[in-house]
């Protein structure tokens, strides 16, 4: 499976702008290539402007949903679709959405856990249902969101059901870059799976987005990085034997003793 990561620069406060950079992405990046699936940032159409999200917001992904839905039908590739600030009936929500092939909508999820170092919870709701795995191309996957990545609870559960790829999308900054490799690196080991994550580039209000997206295979070898702080397109082929391969050799999930574990 042929992966392509827009490690993208987002415009702050402008999601116009911003789906018309992700329209000339997909018409120089994707339409020329063997592209099976596209990942897109976090909030990649307003950017952390958390304190505008009221007049900026997607309503309930009424803009966003046949945007994306078009382009996975036109270059025929399934979009993992980032996130987005996104609008609902009891507040603003950081909203993932998948399509397939066809342009259907597969899977959505809204970010669980909420930075309080950035007063995320002050603007935005967590969301409150538990995280599934969707399917694309016969493939069980999961999506996670930037914070999410630090709760290996919500990582191992969609494994659990059958993950054999997780997708991280992410607004990670350049002052915690380690701690986004390690984790990547060690989710990716502990549930034999592959982490492919995209992360903005450019900054907001003073804060330095680290890009460095990633693709590490489920020994725990990077396939791909990004560069740092800056937008790219990152390919790279993933090969779904090698799940299986690994579970074989090493079968954490037969050895494990959940009734020790307090679940």
């Amino acid at each position: 499976m042929e992966y392509a990561i827009y490690q993208m620069d987002v415009i702050v406060a402008n999601p116009q702008a911003n789906r018309e950079k992700i329209k000339q992405w997909f018409e120089t990046d994707v339409t020329s290539t063997n592209i099976d699936t596209v990942v897109l940032p976090e909030m990649w159409n307003t950017g952390y402007a958390l304190d505008r999200l009221e007049s900026i917001a997607d309503d309930d992904g009424a803009v966003t949903i046949p945007f994306l839905s078009d382009l996975a039908k036109k270059y025929q590739v399934n979009v993992i679709g980032g996130s987005i600030a996104n609008r609902k009936q009891d507040g603003i929500y950081n909203t993932s959405f998948v399509f397939n092939r066809l342009g259907e909508l597969v899977h959505q999820y809204d970010k669980i856990h909420l930075v309080p170092m950035l007063d995320e919870p002050k603007y935005l709701k967590g969301g409150c249902d538990k995280g599934e795995f969707f399917e694309l191309d016969g493939v069980k996957m999961g999506i996670v969101i930037c914070y999410d990545l630090r709760f290996p609870e919500l990582i191992r559960s969609l494994v659990l059901q059958g993950a054999e790829v997780i997708h991280v999308v992410a607004q990670w900054p350049a002052s915690r870059r380690t701690h986004w490799h390690y984790l990547q690196f060690a989710r990716a080991i502990e549930n034999q799976c592959y982490m492919i994550a995209a992360n903005a580039s450019g900054r907001c209000d003073g804060t330095d987005f680290a890009g460095e997206s990633l693709v590490i295979s489920p020994s725990g070898e990077a396939i791909a990085t990004g560069p740092a702080r800056q937008e790219a397109t990152i390919q790279a082929e993933i090969m779904l034997e090698d799940v299986r391969k690994i579970r074989n050799e090493i079968p954490v999930f037969t050895s494990r003793v959940p009734y020790l574990y307090g679940e």
